[in-house]
């Protein structure tokens, strides 16, 4: 494994516990606002002491609180609300449309738009459903729809970072503060309007995961994903992202959801997967 895939490597494990922490100790208890407030709060403080505005680009500094105010901000205010409608493994299952937004975003960047990958995201799509085919309500197409708005926020930052990033010769510790920033903003002004300051952790256990989730999970996270993206390919950073599911469903069924409903798992997951492979060959035959 080289350096960049072990970037991703490394964070996929890190991430597979992240989903079933947020589900287990925070959703539904704590407010989703201020869990994104103070994770993201203290990933900006893992990086302030090595914040820099570069000399000879200043511009870079308002692409990256861009980005990050979307990958990260907006993703998570989606990501987090998401947990109230939908199990754990549901959450991860419907994350596998991330691959396919990053291809259709990379290809309308670069003004290149292939119908047939549409046609990968619909199978996807069909797998969801599949997962929740006896009980398909209104609160299972909310949350569905909360994913991928959170799905479309993660690839368009990591679309954005790679190509913003690419040939700069900098060291990147010393202006990824400002994607966290970025984010802060998003954070405090959705606090301020749409939080709850009557939900607030209330156990050791609940502000515990929101250190491990801000200063582990999104700090060191983040820059080691962002900075391993643009290393590698498109390609293979779309097929990273799906790694995180088989492992993160593995810890949540293993750990906390032993009476998971495992066949349906398994026959939605299927066709997702089958979503997945589509569009691998797609891109490889193009």
């Amino acid at each position: 494994m080289n350096c960049c895939m072990y970037y991703l490597g490394v964070v996929t494990l890190v991430w597979a516990f992240s989903f079933s922490l947020i589900g287990v100790y925070l959703a539904g208890q704590v407010d989703p606002w201020f869990s994104v407030l103070t994770r993201i709060a203290l990933a900006a403080c893992v990086f302030l002491p090595f914040l820099k505005i570069p000399l000879n680009n200043k511009m870079l500094v308002g692409k990256l609180m861009l980005i990050g105010a979307i990958q990260l901000g907006v993703m998570y205010g989606f990501y987090y609300h998401s947990f109230l409608y939908l199990s754990v493994p549901e959450v991860l299952l419907f994350t596998v449309m991330t691959p396919l937004y990053i291809t259709l975003l990379n290809d309308l960047l670069n003004k290149h738009v292939n119908g047939k990958f549409l046609f990968a995201a619909l199978v996807a799509v069909a797998g969801a459903v599949a997962i929740r085919y006896e009980g398909v309500d209104g609160q299972f197409i909310v949350g569905m729809l909360l994913v991928q708005g959170a799905n479309l926020c993660f690839a368009a930052g990591q679309v954005g970072y790679k190509r913003l990033m690419k040939n700069r010769e900098l060291n990147q510790h010393n202006v990824f503060g400002w994607f966290f920033i970025g984010a802060l903003i998003v954070a405090l002004s959705c606090f301020a309007l749409f939080g709850n300051a009557q939900r607030l952790p209330t156990t050791f256990t609940q502000w515990g995961v929101l250190v491990y989730l801000g200063i582990v999970a999104s700090g060191l996270g983040y820059f080691a994903w962002n900075k391993g993206a643009t290393q590698v390919d498109v390609g293979t950073l779309a097929v990273m992202n799906n790694m995180l599911i088989p492992a993160g469903i593995l810890v949540n069924v293993v750990i906390w959801n032993r009476d998971a409903d495992i066949p349906r798992l398994i026959i939605g997951g299927t066709i997702i997967m089958v979503a997945l492979w589509l569009n691998q060959k797609l891109s490889v035959n193009r």
